[in-house]
């Protein structure tokens, strides 16, 4: 388990306890009351908190990944950037092909596969997105590329297109891609895996 374990003789004692221990402030704390007890006239007064912070979230998913590669017998380093509790996470192995599979396809279950252990381990979503040696920054950049061409197609024919279907990631890079192109936008439809972007001509979109 993640969370430690602390008490104070108030919440914000106990909250203190936490964020000296893990060197952060105590706003870095995210915490769930275990115990409260009053005491007889205030003494002996208590609050406990289980508590974790960024930094638990960051060494769960390096020691998660890790020990994958270690059960699976394969070679791996693992980095992981924090943008304002998003974490990317860079993996670099000798087996990204096995790792990331036809079309991306078992990298995006291994990226599931991670997301719902952190989830469940946090108690609450935790938002994470894994590359395997740069596979994602390439993948981008093909299908937006992709994209631009579509959008020009759209413009000029004046017909709306749809994407095949794609993760969300991905069809947020293309969102943005195309985000201050003239005369188009981009709309997600679809459910679950089978999600997908549609590029819209837009003749009230004047901006570029």
């Amino acid at each position: 388990m993640s969370f430690q374990k602390f008490t104070g003789k108030t919440l914000e004692e106990a909250i203190a306890n936490a964020a000296n221990t893990k060197n952060v402030t105590p706003e870095e704390i995210t915490y769930n009351i275990l115990e409260e007890k009053n005491g007889f006239l205030g003494i002996g007064r208590s609050v406990e908190i289980e508590a974790y912070c960024e930094a638990d979230v960051e060494a769960f998913i390096k020691k998660y990944i890790e020990n994958y590669f270690n059960n699976a017998k394969m070679d791996g380093t693992v980095e992981i950037t924090n943008e304002n509790g998003f974490y990317k996470v860079l993996v670099n192995t000798s087996n990204n092909a096995v790792l990331i599979g036809k079309g991306g396809k078992t990298l995006q279950a291994f990226n599931r596969l991670v997301k719902a252990a952190a989830s469940a381990e946090f108690k609450k979503r935790v938002g994470l997105l894994i590359d395997v040696n740069g596979y994602k920054e390439d993948r981008y950049e093909k299908i937006c590329k992709m994209a631009i061409r579509v959008a020009k197609d759209v413009r000029r024919t004046k017909v709306n297109a749809v994407l095949d279907p794609m993760p969300a990631d991905e069809r947020k890079a293309i969102h943005n891609a195309l985000s201050g192109m003239k005369n188009i936008s981009t709309q997600s439809e679809g459910e679950g895996e089978g999600r997908r972007l549609k590029i819209l001509y837009t003749p009230e979109n004047n901006e570029e």
